[in-house]
């Protein structure tokens, strides 16, 4: 325990009131005055001579005190631990302060457990397609438990790289060479932490790897050029990739798009087709009752509005000469959609018209014309 520790009401020197440190005049004259009193020189009527050889005694023995004190103390950091071995096995563990040991029994072993220890490590690799690979990385570690770490592992130091260089082998050599050079390189380094860490924790090293980091991994120099070309061939297939997805994103709503207006299209028609069927077939049934009725009254219905239908919709100019005479034919049919066209209040226009689709009179009154 130490000897600064809060709690105790009294100090190793025998105060009473607050914490201090020994002063060292006053033990030697305490020292000097037991000493004298031990051999005699502390009386007064005491020879010179023996008087002598009893301070030279207690000068010594204040000079062997010093040094025992001095030799027990021992102080710790703050960041450090102290690992105490009495006659070279482990007695227990000192927090930071200031510590006594029994001399030449008790040795202190002082252990930082804050301080981040790195070593880096690069070497070539081979992966699971037979590819070889550089590597480099950097191992950040802590010792963590100071105690698993002077006493489980004869050199902690080598362990932790000889476990390093066989965790990132492991990983490695596990993965083909294109994913560990490309998308892989994050997975692979956390894979190598991770076996890492668990080998040191079988092996009880009480060491914790803080960071494990790849800086360099790609191909041998030799091969690099090669390397170099089937990059950019596996960006130009991303690229042609994405080039295809916008492509097919845009063309296949389109295509949907049209597929669904023609099928909206087409039973549409079918709709029309069936009223317009079903329409005709209901006018046929009306007019086989009708026909049943009186055929030939119907049947001569039929003939007229057929062609009722068919002439109307075609302008003609029918002119009857049943008797000889001169006909002048002229553009009636033009004439006659110009006129529908002009206001129809013009008098004069009409009667240009009459005229020019009037026959030559005869001698004859028989002459019929007639304009249709």
């Amino acid at each position: 325990m130490a000897w600064n520790e809060p709690g105790k009401g009294r100090d190793p020197w025998g105060g009473n009131g607050q914490q201090r440190p020994p002063d060292l005049d006053e033990m030697v004259r305490k020292m000097q005055a037991r000493l004298n009193a031990l051999f005699g020189g502390g009386g007064g009527g005491g020879k010179r001579g023996g008087g002598g050889a009893g301070s030279s005694l207690t000068i010594i023995g204040a000079i062997a005190v010093i040094a025992l004190i001095a030799l027990s103390a021992y102080r710790i950091d703050a960041p450090e631990q102290g690992i105490v071995l009495r006659l070279g096995e482990y007695h227990k563990t000192s927090a930071p302060g200031l510590h006594f040991r029994i001399p030449f029994v008790d040795t202190v072993e002082k252990i930082n457990t804050s301080e981040i220890g790195t070593f880096d490590y690069k070497n070539q690799m081979l992966t699971s397609d037979e590819n070889i690979v550089y590597v480099e990385t950097n191992v950040q570690f802590r010792r963590s438990d100071p105690v698993p770490y002077l006493f489980n592992v004869r050199d902690p130091d080598a362990t932790l790289n000889d476990v390093a260089e066989s965790a990132i082998r492991e990983v490695i050599g596990k993965n083909p060479a294109e994913y560990v050079l490309s998308e892989g390189r994050a997975q692979v380094a956390n894979d190598a932490r991770a076996l890492m860490q668990d080998t040191l924790n079988a092996y009880g090293t009480g060491i914790r790897v803080t960071q494990f980091n790849l800086e360099t991994i790609q191909p041998p120099p030799e091969v690099q050029a090669a390397v170099d070309d089937a990059t950019k061939a596996r960006e130009d297939k991303e690229r042609f990739r994405l080039a295809a997805e916008a492509y097919s994103n845009d063309i296949l709503p389109r295509a949907r798009g049209a597929a669904i207006r023609q099928l909206q299209e087409a039973e549409a028609y079918r709709e029309r087709v069936i009223a317009d069927a079903q329409g005709e077939a209901a006018r046929f049934e009306a007019l086989l009752i009708e026909y049943e009725q009186a055929p030939e009254v119907t049947r001569r219905r039929l003939y007229l509005e057929t062609v009722e239908a068919v002439y109307g919709a075609n302008p003609k100019v029918l002119l009857d000469t049943d008797e000889g005479g001169n006909l002048i034919y002229l553009p009636i049919d033009k004439l006659i959609e110009q006129q529908q066209r002009r206001p129809a209040n013009t008098d004069r226009q009409r009667d240009t018209a009459t005229s020019l689709t009037a026959p030559p009179e005869s001698s004859n009154d028989n002459r019929r014309s007639r304009g249709n």
